[in-house]
């Protein structure tokens, strides 16, 4: 059995973490584990961007760095 791999939403919205948390296990099946920044106690920041990529960049790099695991 393979250690899951844990990825972290950077979003504390679980239902969209569901319909994402869907649609990557048809890529890793049952290794996955989503996790929400809220489930992690990981705060939100300031959205201050221009763009909606541009504040979903600093969302996944703000719960990367405090999380230490990829985030999307």
């Amino acid at each position: 059995m393979s250690t899951p791999k844990r990825i972290v939403f950077a979003s504390s919205n679980s239902g969209k973490a569901r319909e994402i948390h869907a649609l990557l296990q048809d890529v890793y099946g049952a290794d996955l584990e989503l996790l929400t920044q809220g489930e992690l106690g990981i705060a939100s920041i300031e959205e201050t961007g221009v763009t909606f990529s541009e504040n979903a960049l600093l969302k996944a790099r703000h719960a990367a760095a405090m999380s230490g695991l990829p985030a999307l």
